[in-house]
């Protein structure tokens, strides 16, 4: 059989989940579910339960959202019984998570705006907490990720709300399988698969049933290894490689007392695997104290969101010394703190009395990235202080005698050296094979090999320069800047993204940002342009990574007396002027709390996007995290573990149309690249870790057009489809051109003239897709189950940010200015009407655009008028579309009002029993679900056309 319909894969299911100790039990809806949760409540506490107790329980259950419930879920219940006594229960065992209720059924019915069939639910103690979505072999698992999201919008909530219990989700397909936490806001890229200990996915369904869903490691998951983000107020469960350093960790410190590291590539979410093995060794008895200690510029504001988040009160972000001595000396177990302030603590007389007591406890620390600033002094000042101390790092770029630029005891001082073991890995290839970090696509600009002809040459050498004197010219550096300025729409994609600049010193900042405010002022751009350095250090990096220590800041209290008046600091000072006069701040160098704030703010809004381009030198080219960023433009030297950390800072997931980080360099890293990947991966890897040459991509380009001929050989024929099938297969081979394509134009050297396809013919076949994707959408009344419903049609593929009701109009105005007629004016006119009918958040408003044009813009003489005139029509026409809608659905209208109000604040769906209060006339029983449908699917369409992408 060629493919396995989803019934026989479920039954197999069922059957196989039985097989690993799950009770198989019988239950079609909601009043199944709570009768079955009664039982299995009483079983799990001992106690028997009488209706009106069990209704208190339930009442408790039904209580908040998806994030309260699983506070609730982990919490145990008091209430009063029937006869006053007072009564505690528990809904599930977190300290000996094998002894819960395991339970399986499937086709459970649930009924909110729209009836649904669930899979394969897996109950714990009667609360389905395990979600079961399957497609038949050769379907997307992101249909069945698709399918889950209805649910949530349509059933989850009905009734007891019990489904948000839930706290696994797990997709298959069969081949294919993946689980990811109850969280609504996360993408398909947040999927995972389960591995084994070393990296080895497990994908097939039967496989992945014994090694994740047996009874005790499932609840072992939910309990242990689910983690309740307080600063989003969402669910984030722990990804293979992070469970398996956990679990390490923990067995080194319950059964040792050595040391050990962890290597996990940069990005794969290291603080959040430090922090959860933080939370479970804390419990360990003979554990006095767990100090998480990171460097102080890498507790940044978002770090300390992120502590605070997992462990609330935690984060001792003063500069106090004084309150780290009280935590350590007083019951408190787990401790964040930065290197520096801990050494002072162990180092100072007047602090190192107050907690003799634990020179000689188990105290555990954990180093965050431990390849950095752990071996000079602190680390041996914490090693002779605390006599038992167990020691844990983590590390992206571990260092090895190869990279090394320090010695211990007269040997280089590696890694392993100072953590011994390395207890877990997880390298960059990977992390890119799982999709949890994207690739890098490097390009070389300059007189570079045989580039001559290409967008990438410019007249600077790349090769054979190592003279400061050719590097810092004036003539190569305004190059280097306009070519900046020219291609950062491209790399950013128009800027829905952001870029880093990272260059060899302080001079040479100073001289690049110089050049930028002038050609700002010239007009040559608007980019929002900052920068951020340490205002001591001046000098061309010398290391073997390219990334030197730069002194400490925001720890004493007058910089002078660490810098004096220095040039550097000067200079800074008047960049931060600039940023203050952008951003209405008021931050300053002078004392150490401002400057800090500053780093602080400008982290916080590089992450924003807010800042188009950041200028450094050492600063956020390592620890610092923003998926916005997806450029890294590179004048500077850079080798081994400070190259991959550099180019880190772009491969954070974020969304289909950020398909791999950019690095643009103008030295050629080449060699180094090459070292840096052969250190850290292997020297097969570059191919694994490098995006492919345009060249590449131009062939897997026409590839896929040869697949995209078959299924349509014209445009045209796509009308011709009479089946789902024909239009499935047409979505699915557009879509991959798409991707493709969101590539291809990142290259500088891209250009639609290297391809087999015209702009005019993609442009062609992009409106079929979205007349296809229009067509989908769901149009209220009951309806038919249709292959289409969850596919992705991936639109932010398509949807340019700058195209909007706002710029539709400046075209227009100009038409109105201009002294065009006849052809011309018509041929203006449809350039006009393609970008409407190619713009996913345009089509909606098309026909009311184009109404404008034809009666409208014609009595319009002066371009300054064409807004106004727009918004009174624009009104116009709202206000007859609400009175239509509200007169075929006799609807009151200021109830209508408020509804279409609370839709806008809220974002969610309205329900079917609130939308048939909107009604003048009581709809019969039989008519009430289709019409509460029509009347949700009408609020939709007309948020969707008259308000939603109006505003510029």
């Amino acid at each position: 059989m060629s493919s396995q319909p989803e019934y026989i894969l479920e039954q197999k299911l069922v059957e196989q989940l039985q097989q690993l100790g799950h009770k198989k039990v019988t239950i079609c809806n909601e009043a199944d579910l709570i009768k079955n949760l009664k039982t299995q409540l009483e079983i799990h506490n001992k106690k028997t339960f009488s209706d009106t107790e069990f209704e208190k329980i339930l009442n408790h259950l039904s209580k908040g959202n998806v994030f309260e419930k699983a506070k609730i879920l982990r919490d145990k219940f008091h209430f009063i019984k029937d006869d006053g006594t007072s009564e505690w229960i528990e809904f599930i065992s977190q300290d000996h998570w094998c002894q819960n209720q395991f339970q399986v059924t499937n086709q459970i019915a649930q009924e909110g705006n729209f009836k649904n069939r669930y899979d394969v639910t897996i109950l714990i103690n009667g609360l389905p907490l395990v979600q079961i979505e399957l497609k038949r072999r050769g379907l997307e698992m992101k249909e069945a990720f698709n399918q889950i999201n209805r649910y949530h919008h349509q059933s989850f909530n009905s009734g007891s709300g019990l489904f948000n219990y839930v706290q696994l989700f797990i997709i298959s397909n069969g081949v294919n399988t993946k689980y990811y936490s109850n969280n609504a806001k996360q993408t398909f890229k947040q999927t995972f698969f389960w591995s084994d200990e070393h990296n080895n996915n497990i994908t097939q369904l039967d496989h992945f049933a014994p090694a994740f869903l047996e009874p005790c490691h499932i609840a072992k998951m939910i309990t242990k290894y689910i983690v309740l983000n307080e600063t989003n107020k969402i669910l984030m469960v722990l990804r293979p490689y992070q469970y398996y350093a956990v679990e390490k960790i923990v067995d080194r410190v319950r059964n040792t007392d050595k040391n050990g590291f962890i290597w996990h590539t940069t990005g794969s979410g290291k603080t959040l695997t430090s922090f959860k093995a933080s939370q479970i060794l804390k419990e360990i008895p003979k554990v006095e104290k767990v100090v998480f200690v990171v460097d102080r510029k890498d507790l940044d504001y978002q770090t300390q969101k992120e502590f605070d988040a997992f462990e609330k009160g935690s984060v001792d972000a003063t500069e106090n010394t004084a309150h780290l001595v009280k935590q350590l000396s007083d019951n408190t177990k787990l401790i964040v703190t930065t290197l520096q302030k801990l050494n002072t603590a162990i180092t100072k007389e007047k602090h190192g009395n107050k907690i003799d007591k634990l020179k000689d406890k188990k105290v555990v620390f954990i180093f965050d990235e431990c390849h950095r600033s752990q071996f000079g002094d602190t680390h041996q000042n914490i090693k002779k202080y605390f006599k038992n101390a167990q020691i844990i790092g983590f590390t992206g770029t571990p260092i090895s005698e190869v990279n090394s630029i320090g010695k211990i005891d007269g040997a280089p001082a590696t890694t392993n050296r100072l953590f011994e073991d390395c207890l877990h890995k997880y390298v960059i290839t990977d992390a890119i094979r799982d999709d949890n970090v994207l690739k890098f696509s490097v390009e070389y600009v300059g007189r570079y090999k045989e580039k001559e002809g290409s967008n990438t040459y410019i007249d600077t050498d790349v090769e054979a320069i190592d003279t400061q004197e050719l590097l810092e010219s004036p003539k190569r550096l305004e190059k280097i800047a306009d070519y900046l300025i020219a291609e950062y729409g491209r790399k950013t994609h128009s800027g829905t993204f952001n870029a880093m600049f990272c260059v060899s010193s302080i001079d040479v900042l100073q001289k690049y940002y110089d050049l930028f405010q002038k050609k700002k002022e010239e007009g040559k751009h608007q980019l929002k342009i900052a920068t951020i350095f340490s205002y001591g250090t001046n000098e061309e990096s010398k290391d073997a990574n390219g990334i030197y220590d730069e002194p400490e800041f925001g720890m004493v209290a007058e910089p002078q007396a660490q810098y004096g008046d220095s040039h550097s600091r000067n200079v800074l000072e008047r960049y931060i002027g600039h940023y203050n006069e952008m951003f209405g701040t008021n931050f300053t160098t002078k004392d150490s709390q401002s400057f800090y704030n500053y780093y602080n703010d400008i982290a916080k809004r590089v992450r924003n996007k807010e800042v188009d381009l950041i200028i450094v030198v050492n600063m956020f080219l390592t620890g610092f995290d923003s998926p916005q960023l997806n450029t890294l433009f590179v004048d500077k030297n850079l080798k081994y573990h400070g190259l991959i950390q550099a180019f880190s800072r772009t491969n954070r997931l974020l969304g289909e149309k950020k398909s791999q980080g950019n690095i643009v360099c103008f030295r050629n890293l080449k060699s180094a690249t090459d070292d840096a990947v052969t250190l850290f991966s292997n020297k097969e890897a570059i191919q694994e870790i490098i995006i492919l040459p345009i060249e590449d991509y131009i062939e897997l380009f026409n590839a896929a057009l040869d697949k995209l001929k078959i299924v349509a050989p014209e445009i045209d024929s796509v009308n011709a489809y009479q089946t789902e099938q024909e239009k499935f297969e047409f979505i699915t081979a557009f879509r991959e051109i798409m991707r493709v394509l969101n590539v291809l134009k990142s290259f500088a050297d891209f250009d639609f003239d290297k391809l087999e396809m015209t702009e005019f013919e993609f442009d062609g076949y992009k409106s079929k897709y979205l007349d296809i994707w229009n067509e989908t959408k769901p149009k209220g009344g009951e309806g038919k189950e249709s292959v289409l419903d969850d596919v992705d049609f991936e639109l932010e593929l398509i949807h340019r940010d700058e195209i909007n009701v706002s710029y539709i109009l400046s075209l227009l105005a100009n038409l109105t200015d201009s002294n065009l007629k006849g052809d011309k004016l018509e041929k203006k006119k449809k350039e006009i009407r393609d970008i409407l009918s190619g713009d996913a958040k345009l089509r909606s408003k098309k026909e009311l655009i184009e109404k404008f044009i034809e009666e409208n813009l014609p009595h319009i003489s002066d371009g300054d008028n064409v807004s106004e005139e727009f918004e009174k029509y624009w009104n116009r026409e709202k206000n007859s579309a609400f009175e239509k809608i509200a007169t075929e659905e006799s609807l009151n209208k200021d109830r209508f009002r408020d509804a279409i109000d609370d839709f806008l604040f809220t974002s969610k769906t309205p329900k079917i029993s609130d939308t048939l209060k909107l009604l003048e006339i009581k709809p019969k029983l039989t008519e009430r679900n289709n019409i509460g449908r029509r009347i949700i699917q009408k609020v939709q369409d007309f948020v969707d056309v008259f308000i939603d992408g109006v505003a510029s």
